[in-house]
């Protein structure tokens, strides 16, 4: 019998977390449960860190950016004595059950769990929106949002200096962030890590707009994108976090030093970074995150638990959290080659 839930976010921040958070508390109160809040994912379960949620504290939380419990990479399976400590925690919260809201690092945690017989069910949250079972996660058109404002800002300058202007997105295997955006802000070159990318067909697009009048080029790649000849993706460091992830960046850099050299046309690079997780979400991204929270309280209520709540041909299902984190989401390259008519 359900009494309590305890709910959690984890791994990256995205704008609509709190719109999930709300939804889960409003539903989970229709049913007469008690929601837990616990602090920096994981991390609140290993060291012992939550709230009681209350109507107070979710209100107004809709509109609001990031997550009101915190977040973090922490993985109890690489903590000594982590896997115990989140059953002690568990216990002495009174929890009888679970709702994660993150990636597949975050839910693959919560999935692993349920050998130790903890009961939860997972919410689709990344911008990186590369869940295989969900048509949308939380944060990512809000996240599109973003980068296509901050295209149609860089037109601009760009135009003015007569430049090219590359724009770096986050999308460590996916390229759904930068295809969305890029196509809607209309850059004229989009470059996503599902495909290696030919840098005599960038330099032949640019210099096909400047025989056009067009003296100016915008390029967008996600930071996972490779070139042709290279195997690995370019990182900022060789330090690995608790899922054995590099941290990205700087393919923007090395695609400019190229152009350059190639062409001798001004090359600049911006880097979006965390401002593509920032501000307010989007309408559609609350609706969404809306769906989610009180669909994953539902599965709860029903003890469909091990599962992942997904929107899937516009319905809210139900998907084992296994099968959700089974692969990874397959490009739209329907969408990708549409994309291209527009260079």
């Amino acid at each position: 019998m359900i009494k309590k839930i305890g709910v959690l976010t984890g791994g990256g921040d995205s704008s609509a977390i709190n719109s999930a958070i709300r939804a889960v508390y409003v539903r989970s109160s229709m049913y007469g449960y008690k929601v837990f809040g616990i602090r920096n994912g994981w991390d609140g379960l290993v060291s012992g860190l939550g709230f009681d949620l209350s109507k107070d504290s979710v209100s107004g939380i809709l509109y609001e950016g990031g997550t009101m419990l915190g977040t973090s990479r922490t993985n109890p399976f690489k903590i000594e004595g982590g896997v115990e400590k989140v059953k002690e925690n568990i216990k002495k919260f009174g929890l009888d059950a679970l709702i994660t809201i993150g990636g597949d690092d975050t839910n693959g945690v919560l999935n692993r769990l349920s050998q130790y017989n903890i009961k939860g069910v997972g919410i689709p949250q990344t911008i990186d929106n590369d869940i295989i079972s969900t048509d949308y996660c939380i944060g990512f058109d809000s996240a599109v949002e973003i980068v296509t404002d901050s295209i149609d800002k860089l037109h601009t300058t760009a135009s003015s200096h007569h430049r090219i202007m590359i724009v770096e997105v986050m999308g460590r295997d996916a390229g759904w962030l930068a295809l969305y955006g890029g196509l809607a802000g209309g850059a004229d070159v989009i470059l996503i890590p599902e495909e290696k990318f030919s840098y005599d067909k960038i330099v032949n697009v640019i210099e096909k707009r400047r025989e056009r009048g067009k003296d100016f080029s915008i390029i967008v790649v996600a930071e996972g994108a490779k070139p042709e000849k290279l195997e690995k993706q370019v990182t900022v460091s060789v330090k690995v976090d608790n899922f054995g992830h590099v941290q990205l960046g700087g393919i923007g850099k090395l695609i400019a030093q190229e152009i350059e050299k190639r062409t001798g046309y001004e090359t600049r690079v911006t880097i979006l970074g965390h401002l593509q997780r920032g501000g307010k979400p989007t309408a559609f991204d609350r609706i969404v995150a809306t769906r989610l929270g009180v669909g994953a309280v539902d599965l709860v209520h029903q003890g469909k638990f091990n599962n992942m709540v997904c929107i899937k041909n516009e319905k809210v299902t139900a998907v084992p959290i296994a099968e959700a984190l089974k692969g990874q989401k397959p490009m739209n390259f329907d969408l990708y080659e549409l994309s291209k008519i527009f260079y």
